[in-house]
């Protein structure tokens, strides 16, 4: 996708539930923060948040080719405890935008965040222009919004 498609689409995306999910996982990442233990979940929930903000032109690549053992233990934990029903969230709330035709674009992009919320741990959100530019990261830039 060019520039102004993901200008007009982030802007439809922003006004149609995008400021809701964001503020959502950043109120999320304030309360990981509030306790100590659960920081690395909170800095996730904001990354997230700004991936929800504003999510054309941006794709999710993995940091580590091979996860880490704090990192899959902390997806594990997060997979149960809040990654099941965030999906399930984007899921329902996908449904309505394929639903109405002109919002498939947003449904779409709402179950591409369904990985991220998944397992958040070991991921990194970047701009699909800068991840085509290097080659770890170009399947991800493929596959993701362009």
């Amino acid at each position: 996708m060019n520039r102004p498609l993901n200008l007009i689409l982030n802007i439809i995306w922003l006004v149609f539930g995008g400021l809701w999910l964001a503020v959502g996982y950043f109120l999320a990442g304030l309360i990981c923060c509030l306790l100590i233990v659960t920081i690395p979940f909170g800095i996730a929930s904001f990354r997230i948040a700004g991936y929800a903000l504003w999510p054309f032109g941006r794709v999710v690549v993995d940091t580590q080719p091979g996860m880490g053992v704090f990192t899959g233990l902390g997806n594990i934990i997060w997979f149960i405890v809040a990654g099941v029903w965030i999906a399930i969230g984007h899921v329902l709330t996908a449904i309505p935008m394929f639903i109405s035709i002109i919002g498939i674009p947003l449904g779409i992009a709402n179950l591409r965040m369904i990985p991220v919320s998944l397992l958040p741990l070991g991921k990194k959100i970047m701009d699909s222009g800068e991840a085509r530019s290097l080659p770890q990261y170009l399947p991800a830039a493929q596959a993701g919004y362009r």
